[in-house]
């Protein structure tokens, strides 16, 4: 009863409202509630704070307010069924006129290019809606719904709006200075800024003024330092193609790099496509084969095509090592023309093959973006295959041997209704348990399996700890929303790659600790548009203390830290700590000693994952001890380490090799 009567006061709402017209400007924008509104035209002023899309100001604009009477969230949609579609962006602001921040806001993620945004809401507050004319001006219809979602559990981590002076069109959280704090980056056409942590709190805006970029970052933003020269480049992913901006040799200045062919750019991405220690680059493309940027190792990029997926339709792409094999595969979340995702797995030389169908992984809903993360801390990389748009969601399990079961159903993501194009995968309440990011909710991982939902958190742009507080917050256009944190620790690593690329994309990096083993993947890009920071957070819940850090670069190289300082950020250079120490447990036993062709283990349980490196630190054989044996026969003479974790437990011993 109670929620008919919040629902119909609503609907009174939007009746009276639509007996306005006097909402062409933000002081005159016109009330607004549950319903349909219809837009004769977009005619007003046009918002000058942009919340979504490219960063240019539109000509015109039309406001609306729309007074929350209940804790509940909205979903505000140019999309409706019946309706002629038009292509519209959309910003939602809180504070007043004059001083608006960025809440939420869409451009693009409903079909025929229309905008759909899922936010919460809170009772009292006023929520400003401003439609512009960047795309056209023609008249349209929106929808404004509640979308019902559970309570979260209690005792969960809470945000604040902070405004940053000199943000505007943030699409970037990284560290662009190495000084170990993200900082803020809003991509341009003629210059682009990065707003630089300070030690002691606040941003300091710098202005680099770049040639008129031919693509600027209209659909997605990707950040890597693909020269190695320790000064992180830029890559616009546009309506056209793309558009590099690669830094100088002291970071002072950008030249643009642009490629003439066309690619309808989707997500783009930074990582070693071929596992050559260069960093390459990649961009799908929403009509055509997608696309591969290989890099010489001498600052040259050649365009390739046709071996990372071949039709059209190609949305979200991210890399990540679900075979555990070393190498990052790529996983493209489709739709429209062709919607069946696809599963690339890396052979490990450039070569990809698609195994999606036989994964269980295609799907053939709205899907602009996936979520990827160890859900349930077993030392492999799950998925949410989130909806964009009437459409499900599908959480999928990873066994170990890179296949997945269909783990939705009573997952709590089988219920849950909330769409968008941006999902993440992040540990946003440092418990230890990687929680998921989008539809307009944080969905908090409870480790069992199960995820509790969180209509109240912000929504989904690029993420990092913008307040060097050890937790993960969330950026605006124009700020972030800051994480008000917990109890719990953390403990964050930030590769630099020798051997391997600078930036360490396409590294493993795992932690040992009482709550046992967590794994993160270096990535450059996730989501579907924004570019989150560089590195590998960790949750430790109430955990004091960690017992071993292992860093797997895209080398081969493996770097082991034991007991290293908690809630605090470490550095780690490739190669510094390959002299890997004694042994962690006596009960592992190895025989024959030296090895010819088999050795046995013992103290350890049946069918174990097993490690072995070589005496630089190398990772040269990765497997399995079936009935407590491992093949050795094809190693060269010489001292080796085998390594192996057992219930949280890091066990290793040296052998020798005939």
């Amino acid at each position: 009863m109670r929620q008919t009567s919040r629902i119909s006061s609503l609907l009174f709402a939007a009746c009276a409202a639509f007996a306005s017209q006097a909402q062409l400007t933000c002081e005159t924008a016109v009330p607004v509630g549950i319903g349909q509104h219809v837009v004769t035209g977009v005619t007003g002023t046009a918002p000058v704070v942009l919340c979504s899309g490219n960063p240019a100001i539109a000509a015109n604009g039309m406001w609306y307010t729309f007074t929350a009477t209940a804790d509940t969230g909205i979903t505000v949609s140019s999309y409706i069924v019946g309706n002629p579609t038009t292509d519209t962006r959309m910003h939602v602001y809180t504070g007043v006129c004059g001083a608006l921040a960025c809440y939420a806001g869409d451009d693009d993620s409903g079909p025929g290019y229309s905008s759909i945004s899922n936010f919460a809401v809170e009772a009292g507050t006023t929520y400003y809606i401003a439609w512009d004319s960047y795309w056209t001006a023609s008249g349209f219809t929106f929808e404004i719904s509640e979308t019902i979602t559970p309570h979260p559990p209690q005792g969960l981590v809470t945000f604040t709006g902070v405004g940053v002076p000199g943000a505007a069109g943030v699409m970037g959280v990284v560290d662009m200075n190495n000084d170990g704090l993200d900082d803020l980056i809003a991509p341009g056409y003629t210059s682009f800024v990065i707003l630089h942590q300070q030690a002691g709190g606040g941003f300091v805006p710098t202005t680099y003024t770049t040639t008129p970029a031919d693509n600027t970052a209209s659909w997605s933003f990707a950040i890597g330092d693909w020269d190695s020269n320790g000064h992180r480049d830029l890559l616009y992913g546009g309506g056209s193609g793309a558009t590099f901006m690669k830094a100088n040799a002291d970071g002072t200045q950008y030249t643009e790099v642009t490629f003439p062919q066309y690619i309808f750019c989707q997500r783009t991405n930074f990582v070693d496509l071929n596992n050559d220690g260069h960093l390459d680059a990649f961009s799908c493309h929403d009509v055509d084969a997608n696309v591969g940027f290989i890099n010489d190792g001498n600052g040259n990029l050649t365009f390739t095509q046709g071996g990372y997926g071949t039709t059209c339709g190609n949305y979200g792409s991210i890399f990540t090592d679900y075979t555990n094999d070393g190498v990052p595969d790529l996983f493209v979340a489709k739709c429209g023309c062709d919607p069946q995702d696809l599963m690339m797995q890396n052979n490990g030389t450039g070569a990809f093959t698609n195994v999606a169908p036989a994964q269980g992984l295609n799907d053939s809903h709205q899907s602009w973006s996936s979520a990827w993360g160890d859900f349930d801390n077993d030392g492999d990389m799950d998925v949410l295959i989130g909806a964009s748009s009437s459409g499900y969601h599908k959480l999928m399990m990873n066994d170990g041997t890179g296949n997945f079961t269909n783990a939705t159903p009573g997952s709590g993501m089988d219920t849950f209704s909330g769409q968008s194009i941006e999902w993440t995968a992040h540990d946003f309440n440092n418990d230890g348990w990687v929680d998921i990011l989008g539809g307009g909710a944080l969905h908090y991982n409870n480790g069992d399996g199960t995820f509790s939902h969180d209509a109240l958190a912000p929504g989904n742009q690029a993420v990092g700890d913008l307040n060097n507080d050890g937790f993960l917050d969330i950026a605006t256009s124009n700020g972030y929303r800051q994480n008000n944190g917990n109890d719990h620790n953390w403990i964050r690593i930030n590769p630099v790659g020798v051997a391997s690329n600078r930036d360490a994309i396409g590294a493993r990096v795992t932690i040992v600790s009482a709550l046992g083993t967590q794994i993160r993947d270096i990535r450059s890009g996730d989501g579907f548009e924004f570019m989150s920071y560089i590195g590998a957070h960790f949750g430790l819940g109430t955990d004091t203390e960690v017992e071993s850090v292992t860093i797997h670069w895209p080398s081969g190289n493996v770097d082991v830290i034991e007991n290293p300082a908690i809630n605090t950020v470490h550095s780690v250079i490739e190669g510094t700590f390959t002299s890997v120490p004694a042994m962690a447990a006596e009960r592992l036993t190895l025989a024959p000693n030296p090895a010819d062709e088999v050795l046995m283990l013992g103290g350890v349980p049946l069918n174990a994952p097993v490690e072995v490196l070589d005496a630089s630190g190398k990772l040269v054989l990765s497997t399995r001890a079936a009935g407590g044996r491992v093949a050795v026969g094809a190693l060269a003479p010489g001292s080796y380490l085998l390594r192996l974790v057992v219930d949280g437990e890091v066990l290793q011993r040296r052998f020798a090799k005939r």
